[in-house]
């Protein structure tokens, strides 16, 4: 199952996203928004799919659109067993100038991030800036996310277990 949610941001592209995953026989929810509406609030909906997602952290995922993303991952990290991360877009061909040049890396390499969110941190939310993707680019980006297993490494599996650790001491 895959969980949706978006404010008026990110409304339309959620509704394509939808429809592109339904094409390949994803089951997907919607949370909401369920119309536009230029004064909702994307906590009301965010919180929603995330409720979701905690109830079965290891299976299910959700993807959540908004103006940059970022408010609706702070939203999703709120729920016990949830690991939201960001995606803007592919990196600029320009790279910046806090590049590290020296390992011939450009900050922010876009595909790295979605397969590295996955990989590294299994991340089971997908937060996604609607004002800063095209719809092919949000598109591509979700299909490589969902394509991409958590590597299961050790190390990985001990850093998330002690962010749940964490999580446990404040609840």
């Amino acid at each position: 199952m895959i969980y949706f949610a978006s404010d008026h941001a990110g409304f339309e592209l959620k509704e394509k996203l939808k429809a592109y995953l339904q094409e390949f026989g994803h089951e997907v929810k919607d949370c909401g928004a369920f119309s536009y509406d230029e004064v909702d609030d994307y906590p009301d909906f965010i919180a929603l799919a995330a409720k979701a997602v905690s109830e079965d952290p290891e299976h299910a995922r959700a993807i959540i659109l908004g103006g940059s993303g970022q408010g609706e991952a702070m939203v999703a990290n709120r729920f016990r067993g949830v690991r939201a991360a960001v995606y803007y877009g592919p990196a600029s061909t320009k790279a910046p100038a806090y590049a590290d040049a020296s390992a011939g890396r450009s900050a922010g390499k876009g595909d790295e991030i979605i397969t590295l969110s996955r990989e590294h941190n299994d991340a089971n939310v997908l937060s996604l800036g609607a004002r800063f993707l095209t719809e092919e680019e949000a598109k591509r980006a979700v299909k490589l996310w969902l394509d991409t297993a958590f590597s299961g490494e050790e190390r990985h599996v001990r850093r998330i277990t002690k962010i749940d650790e964490i999580e446990k001491s404040f609840k």
